[in-house]
């Protein structure tokens, strides 16, 4: 970074503007952003209208890979592909309900599936009428069974909709008919972009209260959708060459519209405090960019690290999601350090006046920049053990749900009452009992007398509701036993089960037949993918965790800062996640109870971790500025609070408005998604930044800041400056 630190800074020759001080990279990029406004704004409108238009005639090609070689479920999967089992492809049940009896209606059922077989995507039609034991015990509930020819992934989604039409089509006074599956699930309509569209209102308001002024407010707002805009049809081309999930989509948005406010926000923040020293907007925005741009830079790197680190996790689409989100947070650190110096100069007049007159007001009335900070910090350096004993045990008691958490997936039983596939779950729990909705696919690799004793062995097991019989593949070469727990899909007695029949019951079977058996089906691929996630992720948390504090400890030149930062980056995730337990999982606030789905916690630890680090950058860094100029620890940790407390409080409350603005998605997924981001980002803005960060660096004193010499003596030197001038006005401040 800047090569002449600790130096006194050269006498500027005659010919040199007087505003115009030696900058960096940044400040130089920022430079030619102003100077070429307009090619600099429609550069990033044709790339934005190049990626939407190229996606759209591309379309996406989105695929949910949720596939884990090597474990008993994928090994199935493979097994019935390989010997053409049904089982290779999902189905659809398309559930029937007469108070009559299904048997009343029995033409115009019948007459629906053959219609439903002629349709594309459809290799096989079960009718209930045909099966006795498609048939509830009393006779009014029944179904019949889609085969599909692939994967409920790999369905186009206007092929299952045509499914779940020509069914509805049978509907009838008395005769209720609903469509169920995981194929369905994902055909069904969500809900409108409400959730995205109530964020971005609710950023453009709290930019606007801060700012006092619209156009101040919104350009970072603008810089975010530019950039979202562009990810996002990036995203869409990319889909065709990586696999990304279909969910994708919505958080990108999510992260990318807080991130790029945020970034844009911090730069902006510091381009108003240049104007108010008297600069005018060119140099103004130089030095915004030439100081605040190397921490969005440096901060944005973080983020992609952390997003970066889930790809060594293996985990199928999950990685594509995280390339994804390193490319949103790629471009949003991009459109903050070249689109926002653009828009700045394009409106500078008109924020200037309007900033220099907000400052006149605001000097009229005695109003300190940063005095509310500034005596927040006194109060908590006079008594750092009080706020320590306060905050960190009730973030600990937040924490603590994380012990029991659940992993696993959400399924229809977790969808809104009024879709369809809800209801055709509730009746079949009705008809059949809970566990109808999650069973155990078991495949036997043998004779048919080895599918039949396995058969019988399945059935006395304890908490085996029923097992079907053994029906063999096209070649003969296995077997298929399908497996109904009494459990529902979700409860503990149903993973439990599997278990017993994965490490008792097939171990056994296997040693009196011969044969080979495998548990697989929907149910166990959900708690394989919950186990592997379980079993992967210290090592994910540590490699990230590793790599953010070599970053961290090249930046500040510490040994402590880094361990403090991390430990409080987890403190903060896990009260993020213990939040989402109580809520997701336990039902608080009278949520359905169900499991955490099994990906968000990686996820989540990704993106938090990020964005801690960015928050941590924020505010360590001045307190170090400050500490290396004046050598007073004291005086660094308040003069850090007071010039990034406002800054970081404001972009904090931003993304939580805009992560919390989720929670109103139909999808529980991204409800429990937005729910986790927004506590994290409230607990670190909040609690850690404001009082746990200013009481340990306290305490710590000088120590904060020791490097043992022969690692001081390795390590490169990586500086986050400010400009001299900024260290003098928060001089000034302090003394006001």
């Amino acid at each position: 970074m800047s090569s002449t630190r600790g130096t006194a800074a050269p006498i500027a020759p005659p010919t040199s503007p007087p505003d115009r001080p030696r900058v960096g990279r940044f400040g130089s990029l920022a430079d030619w952003a102003q100077r070429h406004r307009w090619a600099a704004l429609l550069i990033w409108a044709a790339v934005l209208a190049a990626v939407t238009l190229g996606s759209q005639a591309a379309g996406s090609a989105y695929k949910n890979d949720f596939a884990l070689p090597g474990t008993d479920s994928q090994a199935a999967t493979d097994l019935f592909a390989k010997h053409g089992s049904a089982q290779a492809g999902d189905s659809v049940d398309i559930v029937l309900k007469d108070r009559q009896g299904i048997d009343v209606p029995r033409a115009a059922v019948e007459k629906m599936l053959a219609d439903v077989g002629r349709l594309p995507g459809v290799a096989e039609v079960r009718s209930p009428y045909t099966d006795a034991s498609a048939v509830s015990e009393d006779g009014t509930i029944g179904y019949a069974t889609v085969t599909l020819d692939a994967k409920a992934e790999a369905m186009p989604k206007e092929d299952v909709t045509a499914i779940i039409d020509t069914a509805k089509s049978a509907e009838r006074d008395g005769l209720q008919v609903e469509a169920g599956g995981e194929a369905v699930r994902g055909a069904e309509e969500k809900g409108s972009p409400t959730a995205e569209l109530a964020g971005v209102v609710a950023a453009l308001v709290i930019l606007g209260l801060l700012f006092g002024s619209l156009v101040a407010a919104a350009v970072p707002l603008l810089t975010a959708l530019f950039a979202v805009g562009s990810a996002l049809g990036l995203i869409v081309l990319a889909s065709h060459v990586f696999t990304i999930a279909d969910f994708t989509p919505p958080i990108t948005m999510l992260v990318g519209l807080g991130v790029g406010v945020d970034y844009a926000l911090l730069i902006f923040y510091r381009y108003r405090h240049e104007l108010t020293r008297g600069s005018d907007p060119a140099a103004a925005g130089r030095k915004a960019l030439d100081a605040a741009g190397r921490t969005v830079f440096f901060a944005g790197c973080t983020v992609i690290i952390a997003l970066l680190g889930l790809v060594a996790l293996g985990l199928g689409s999950l990685q594509g999601v995280a390339l994804a989100l390193a490319l949103t947070v790629l471009t949003t650190m991009a459109a903050s350090l070249v689109l926002l110096p653009a828009l700045l100069a394009l409106f500078a007049r008109r924020i200037q006046r309007h900033v220099l007159k907000h400052a006149a007001k605001a000097e009229a009335k005695g109003n300190t920049e940063g005095r509310r900070w500034r005596a927040l910090a006194t109060a908590v350096q006079r008594r750092p053990l009080p706020s320590l004993l306060v905050a960190v045990p009730a973030l600990l008691a937040l924490s603590a749900p994380v012990l029991g958490m659940r992993l696993g997936f959400a399924d229809a039983g977790n969808d809104p009452k009024t879709t369809t596939s809800r209801q055709a779950y509730d009746l079949l729990a009705e008809g059949f009992g809970a566990g109808f909705n999650g069973p155990l696919v078991v495949v036997t690799q043998g004779d048919r007398t080895a599918a039949k004793t396995v058969q019988s062995e399945l059935a006395r097991t304890e908490g085996v509701a029923a097992a079907s019989p053994a029906m063999p593949s096209e070649d003969g070469a296995l077997s298929t036993v399908i497996v109904y727990p009494k459990t529902a899909p979700q409860d503990d007695g149903t993973t439990d089960l599997l278990h017993r029949l994965r490490d008792d019951v097939a171990p056994k079977a296997e040693h009196d037949t011969g044969a080979e058996i495998l548990v697989g089906g929907a149910t166990a691929a959900s708690q394989d993918f919950a186990d592997t996630v379980s079993e992967r992720l210290p090592l994910f948390v540590l490699v990230v965790v590793g790599l953010s504090s070599l970053l961290l400890m090249l930046v500040f030149r510490s040994i402590l800062i880094p361990v403090k930062a991390a430990l409080l980056n987890l403190l903060s995730i896990t009260a993020a996640l213990g939040a989402m337990i109580l809520v997701f999982q336990h039902g608080l606030f009278g949520v359905q109870p169900g499991p955490v789905e099994a990906f968000l916690p990686v996820l989540i630890f990704a993106i938090v971790f990020g964005l801690s680090m960015d928050y941590e950058v924020f505010l360590v860094s001045r307190m170090h500025e400050e500490w290396e100029r004046t050598k007073d620890h004291s005086l660094a940790v308040r003069e850090g609070l007071a010039s990034t407390g406002k800054v970081i409080t404001a972009a904090g409350a931003i993304m939580i408005v805009v992560f919390g603005a989720f929670m109103l998605s139909a999808d529980r997924m991204l409800q429990q998604f937005g729910l986790g981001l927004a506590v994290a980002i409230l607990m670190d803005a909040l609690v850690i930044r404001c009082l746990i960060v200013p009481a340990l660096m306290h305490l710590m004193g000088k120590w904060a800041w020791w490097l043992p010499a022969p690692l001081a003596r390795r390590l490169p030197r990586v500086a986050l400056e400010r400009p001299a001038d900024d260290r003098e006005r928060f001089r000034r401040a302090a003394k006001a």
